[in-house]
């Protein structure tokens, strides 16, 4: 399908590397619908697009309410037929296991696994008529081990793989391609810099290897390169991490 012709949903369209993706889909030629819970905040990035020619439609969105799931991607798809969704968020805390209460562990899982879940059922119905689609998730570190104080979101993660290896399995052969992106690094945001100056200080910032946080458009490109995969080689899953990244 020709991208001029077609939607890129984005839903966890936050500064950094949900905005990069935004990006990257509207420049190869997408219509993106772009979902946030505070879709005031997405002014700035739509003005950006459409002011380098893009088209892009921003929108308020708690992807745990299943309703507000299902309106937005049944609007990308009337915009122009539904080609990808890619369900970015993130949820990402740290909490010793004794102060992790019932509230965030439930919180992260309904914004990470079960938000998730409604994301890929949603975008398969709309897909399944067209008989084509491309599914895509954000995955972590967290998708594949646990680590000290991660309960909550190593959880959510590992459920949300499973829920895409799944949804791979099931709509694979009926030419919905699936896809689950490992992130094995910190992505260079704001939050993630918060994190190195608490725990190494500003120096740690001033002397930061470039090459030790990945940047959001790195991220955006590994998703361009699994939509740009030929049927006949299609991925499940792929690992990024900058080339220093001990693993």
């Amino acid at each position: 399908m020709e991208a001029g012709n077609a939607t890129a949903a984005v839903i966890g369209v936050g500064d950094y590397t949900g905005a990069a993706i935004a990006r990257k889909f509207a420049a190869e030629g997408f219509t993106v619908f772009a979902g946030r819970r505070r879709g005031d905040k997405l002014a700035p990035l739509v003005a950006e697009v459409e002011a380098d020619g893009g088209r892009i439609v921003g929108r308020s969105l708690d992807a745990r309410r299943e309703e507000e799931v299902a309106a937005f991607l049944r609007d990308a798809d009337a915009a122009a037929p539904l080609e990808v969704c890619i369900f970015n968020i993130g949820a990402n805390v740290n909490f010793p296991l004794l102060e992790t209460t019932e509230r965030v562990f439930r919180k992260v899982w309904e914004l990470a696994c079960y938000a998730g879940f409604l994301t890929a059922r949603e975008a398969a119905r709309v897909m399944l008529p067209h008989g084509r689609g491309n599914i895509f998730f954000t995955g972590a570190t967290a998708s594949r081990r646990g680590g000290i104080g991660y309960a909550a979101f190593a959880s959510a993660k590992f459920g949300l793989r499973a829920v895409a290896e799944s949804a791979a399995r099931e709509l694979g052969p009926k030419n919905i391609h699936v896809a689950h992106l490992v992130i094995d690094a910190g992505v260079d945001t704001e939050w993630v810099r918060g994190r190195i100056r608490e725990r190494e200080g500003e120096a740690a910032l001033a002397d930061l290897d470039p090459f030790r946080l990945m940047r959001p458009e790195s991220v955006a490109e590994g998703f361009w390169q699994i939509y740009r995969e030929p049927r006949d080689a299609w991925s499940f899953e792929r690992e990024i991490r900058p080339f220093a990244e001990k693993w």
